[in-house]
């Protein structure tokens, strides 16, 4: 609708009053028509997919998310996992402190990091049962107001193009999925998942 074009810049975003009232898990979208900054908030989702054609923005994206997320989030706050069956993408985070495991190129082991946070979830489940607290949000809320700097970190599973990991272990990984989403949110497990099939 507008004229003519301009590039949205992610540094002049980063530094936006709005940016910094999100929550932990608040990342930058970009801008409006009239060129209002636009922010999200994964915790409110509480999962991502992001779909399109080859060439569409799907990897533009996931990096403009993950730099928001660094932005605001130390290695105690914000774990990652990612996920990367075209091998070009997300190794640049390769030396990252945030990283729960190197970043995943194979199907093998990418099952094998959905069992971990379907595991980890359970986990979690269990230690908000024994800490009388609805969500990780409470639960971390209590630890800061005892002063106890043992709190749990959001984990945020990312895969770009899942269609090349449902092609080699469809079933496996669908019912991951399935399970984290319907249940890992109250944990802080959440997912973000581009594809170009969002079959």
């Amino acid at each position: 609708p507008n004229k003519s074009a301009a590039i949205v810049r992610l540094g002049s975003l980063l530094s936006d009053p709005g940016f910094m009232s999100t929550g932990p898990l608040g990342f930058v979208l970009g801008r409006s028509v009239t060129g209002e900054a636009i922010f999200a908030d994964i915790e409110k989702m509480p999962h991502l997919l992001i779909a399109g054609a080859t060439g569409s923005g799907k990897s533009v994206a996931i990096h403009t998310l993950l730099l928001s997320l660094l932005y605001k989030n130390s290695p105690a706050t914000l774990k990652l996992a990612l996920i990367d069956p075209k091998r070009v993408e997300l190794s640049i985070y390769a030396g990252l402190p945030h990283l729960i495991s190197p970043v995943i190129t194979e199907g093998k082991k990418a099952i094998g990091l959905f069992r971990w946070a379907i595991s980890e979830m359970e986990r979690r489940y269990e230690v908000l049962l024994g800490a009388g607290a609805r969500d990780i949000k409470s639960y971390n809320q209590k630890k800061m107001l005892a002063k106890d700097q043992d709190i749990l970190p959001y984990v945020l599973v990312v895969v770009d193009e899942l269609a090349d990991l449902m092609a080699a272990h469809g079933r496996e990984i669908e019912s991951s999925i399935v399970r984290l989403a319907q249940m890992a949110r109250a944990t802080g497990i959440h997912l973000v998942v581009s594809t170009q099939r969002p079959s």
